[in-house]
């Protein structure tokens, strides 16, 4: 069964052209095999009508989880079956020739498995949680392994099949976990428990939904002695308050830190051995919901609208830049000063098919705009002087290093502009000279692909799809690395495989360095309902019948703490399962989602997190940009957030620039 993804596409050109007439498109090999973290060759090649190979454009996509296409090399990734799609790019707009070319991805073999478990020791009657790590010759870790386990002695410990071994009487025992015939072992003592009895501390009596419930549990024997490192089984009850039937999985508990995500009295229990202890408590609903006002709309339902960027203007006005995707390389200028009253001040238009990033500098000396589709095929950014803000002056275009090859995110400090080079890469180009910007370094990390990067406290966090979190030390110095000299720091791979967005964000209530982490899939291959098919990005066309469709998304919103970089811990999620996240910003505590077709959400982030905030009850507010006059009439499909000055700014593809305000909470009179 093939493995359907989102697809990575490029476009394969062999020189200046005009039309050509391509007939058929062939593949050597005809099939693929290739290993996971290696390559091998393939010739793809367009066909004319004499049999002879013609120099044509060829677009070649490939589910970018599984497998890349570059460079006359296909490169495994994820192990499976999957299918490579070519297609040509026909100059008079005839129906494209198209190849499927299969590929099998399969592993390499097992070299080494390592055993791990819970912290704790193992007495008669308690349990402790083991995990595998299966690595190949390379380094390389096995997803989700097929594991056998197995207790040289059952009755000192047995193990079921989930690496939970438990202790049955005293003695030597070891667990032994195979993949592949490679066997892992782990040694331990089991000792008789003299644990009698546990106690609880630190639980609330009644908190909210989404409140994180932290309790602490302390061991003793028959003296009344403390015993440490006394590994405790976590679980509880539930009493629904207002409903017969009771949720399916209403709360989360692990290592005494629990949540709730509907109301009720809840018990937690721990245990250990004969020895147990529990305590009870009440969770209310959150309440949390606020009113939103439409404050107003900068419409644009000409083109695609893609990100923006707020920023102050040297005049002390505000401002705005929206890109576009397909608009013949059109971005738009705005004064938000009064965003009741949004007026379009200016379009810049440069040599691109499509302005995916517009930035402006934190000072709002310079801005950019990404460069996709030129016609000349040198890409690159466009560097614009904002001493006239409602009209910025293009300074400049940087071309070189790589990002001529299309550059689909940006992020932009007061001296240097961070420009992503044709998914491969970021270039750090030095434009205190707007006018003559300047290359001065890049970060390249192997065998990936990024799509965002984001830069705090000297740090650099690019979104590197199935890699997840890469962090670089541009400035930070800790780990030596410079604005001149970018030094890798660390790599943390995300549960989805699919990481398109970062946002550092410094939590002040905690002390904690959270990165939320955004998935993307334009799709939603698997899943009951899949969509409208590839017409659904597409205007209504009365004569086809096709177009007009709202789109089809999938993925959600990570929250990782990333105080320690070498030891980052996976916190809590934001998923609403019908919609696709995009875009993110943070601010105060809030986290602002551009959802696509789910509109842009509004969610408490504050405190400690566990557990999906959705079902929670976290979210703030909802609005979707129902827009009759849209580019796709009455079709949500949020792309970019930003808070800015108690208002909520967000572009939304089919309708332009909006802004919101959420009110504050009302405080009943006494």
């Amino acid at each position: 069964m093939k493995r359907l993804f989102a697809i990575t596409v490029a476009v394969i050109l062999a020189q200046p052209l005009s039309a050509q007439t391509v007939t058929r498109i062939t593949a050597e090999p005809e099939r693929v095999e290739v290993t996971a973290g290696q390559s091998t060759p393939i010739e793809i090649q367009a066909i004319g009508p004499d049999g002879q190979p013609v120099d044509a454009p060829l677009r070649v996509g490939a589910p970018r989880e599984g497998l890349r296409v570059t460079d006359g090399q296909v490169t495994g990734i994820t192990a499976g079956d999957y299918e490579i799609f070519v297609a040509s790019v026909p100059m008079d707009g005839s129906t494209p020739i198209q190849l499927r070319i299969p590929v099998t991805v399969g592993w390499p073999a097992v070299d080494r498995v390592v055993v791990t478990s819970e912290e704790g020791r193992l007495f008669e009657g308690g349990r402790l949680l083991h995990r595998v790590a299966a690595e190949h010759a390379d380094g390389s870790h096995r997803p989700y392994p097929d594991i056998t386990w197995s207790s040289s002695n059952e009755t000192v410990a047995t193990v079921d099949p989930f690496g939970n071994v438990r202790g049955i009487g005293s003695g030597s025992v070891t667990i032994t976990a195979s993949v592949e015939g490679v066997p892992g072992t782990m040694m331990h003592r089991v000792e008789a428990s003299n644990v009698t009895r546990l106690e609880l501390s630190g639980g609330q009596l009644q908190l909210r939904t989404g409140d994180v419930q932290s309790m602490e549990v302390a061991a003793f024997d028959a003296q009344g002695r403390r015993i440490d490192h006394v590994p405790v089984s976590w679980s509880y009850l539930y009493q629904p308050d207002d409903s017969i039937r009771a949720p399916a999985g209403p709360a989360q508990i692990e290592d005494g830190r629990m949540v709730a995500d509907v109301p009720g009295v809840y018990t937690a229990i721990a245990s250990t051995g004969d020895a147990r202890t529990e305590f009870s408590f009440r969770v209310v609903s959150r309440n949390s919901v606020r009113t939103l006002d439409v404050i107003g709309q900068g419409r644009e339902s000409r083109v695609f609208t893609t990100d923006l960027w707020i920023w102050e203007g040297v005049d002390g006005r505000d401002y705005a830049l929206t890109g576009s995707k397909f608009g013949d390389g059109v971005s738009m200028v705005w004064d938000v000063t009064d965003p009741s009253n949004i007026i379009k001040t200016d379009s810049i238009h440069v040599d691109a098919r499509t302005t995916n990033d517009v930035k402006a500098s934190p000072n709002g000396r310079y801005g950019a705009i990404s460069r996709e589709g030129a016609s000349n095929r040198r890409n690159g950014v466009v560097i614009l002087d904002l001493a006239d803000p409602a009209h910025p002056r293009v300074a400049s275009t940087f071309e070189g290093n790589g990002v001529t090859g299309g550059v689909h995110n940006m992020y932009a400090t007061e001296d240097y502009l961070f420009a992503l080079a044709g998914g491969d890469k970021y270039v750090i180009i030095d434009v205190r000279d707007v006018d003559n910007p300047r290359y001065v370094s890049e970060y390249n990390h192997p065998n990936s692909r990024v799509h965002d990067v984001w830069v705090h406290d000297g740090l650099a966090y690019s979104a590197e799809w199935e890699t997840g979190i890469v962090v670089v030390d541009v400035g930070n110095g800790r780990w030596g690395g410079s604005i001149e000299k970018p030094v890798f720091v660390t790599s943390f791979p995300l549960t989805t495989g699919s990481t398109h967005a970062v946002f550092p964000y410094y939590q002040e209530s905690t002390g904690r360095l959270l990165l939320i982490v955004g998935d993307e899939r334009v799709q939603r291959n698997g899943l009951a309902w899949e969509g409208s098919g590839p017409d659904h990005r597409q205007q209504y066309d009365p004569e086809t019948g096709k177009g007009g469709y709202p789109r089809a998304t999938s993925g959600y919103t990570q929250i990782v703490d990333f105080t320690d970089p070498m030891n980052p811990v996976q916190l809590a999620r934001y998923e609403v399962s019908e919609y696709g996240t995009h875009n993110m910003w943070v601010e105060n505590d809030v986290l602002y989602q551009a959802y696509y077709e789910g509109g842009v959400r509004m969610v408490d982030i504050s405190g400690d997190l566990m557990g999906n905030l959705y079902t929670q009850g976290r979210e703030l507010s909802v609005f979707k940009a129902f827009d009759p006059l849209g580019y796709i009439p009455n079709s949500a499909a949020a792309w970019g957030v930003m808070p800015w000055k108690g208002n909520i700014f967000f572009a939304d593809i089919n309708s332009g620039m909006w802004a919101v305000n959420m009110r504050l909470t009302e405080r009943p009179v006494s």
